[in-house]
């Protein structure tokens, strides 16, 4: 039986290059519609590594626009439009963390998030699980982040007004991921 030694750096977290493990993670938007409900979608293609040394923390993370799954598949077409992501001319999303602190099980990541060539700093709010030895002895972390923006401010502008006051969307819109993570 072999034993894995993971060392952890002054940030709290283990220390090394943790790979995306696609199958058990998830990156989803949810946003008020039509003021009485939360529309929900999710994205099928994304990436994410974390890399930590002695004295900092790293999270890159990438979403492919173009696997924007909802329920519907003209909504879908309208959200892949230049009216939402434009994914055509912005098929990527992008997310650099600038800041990872680690509190017990509770995790905030600032950082910059680019969404149709807009970037804006983002907080995000969430918990760190692990590490945790799994099957085939293989390191593993669990993060999950939430984070609240405003989508005007990513160029996302749509709208319409509702017949009786109020709109179709909420401008503000909950992101959400949720990592497993494997030690490269």
């Amino acid at each position: 039986m072999s034993v894995t030694q993971i060392n952890v750096s002054t940030t709290g977290l283990p220390i090394g290059t943790w790979k995306l493990d696609r199958t058990h993670s998830s990156a989803s938007f949810a946003i008020k519609h039509m003021v009485v409900a939360t529309f929900r979608g999710q994205f099928e293609n994304f990436d994410a590594t974390l890399t930590v040394d002695e004295g900092s923390a790293e999270l890159v993370g990438t979403v492919d626009v173009n696997s924007l799954k909802v329920k519907d598949e003209n909504l879908q077409a309208h959200l892949g439009s230049p009216d939402f992501f434009d994914a055509e001319r912005y098929p990527e999303i992008a997310f650099r963390a600038t800041s990872i602190r680690r509190d017990g099980d509770e995790l905030t990541v600032d950082g910059e998030l680019t969404i149709k060539g807009n970037t804006h700093p983002v907080e995000a709010h969430g918990t760190v699980a692990g590490p945790a030895i799994t099957f085939g002895d293989v390191p593993k972390l669990g993060v999950t982040l939430d984070a609240i923006v405003d989508r005007t401010a990513f160029g996302l502008e749509w709208n319409a007004p509702l017949p009786k006051g109020g709109f179709a969307l909420e401008n503000d819109v909950k992101l959400t991921v949720e990592l497993e993570l494997a030690q490269a």
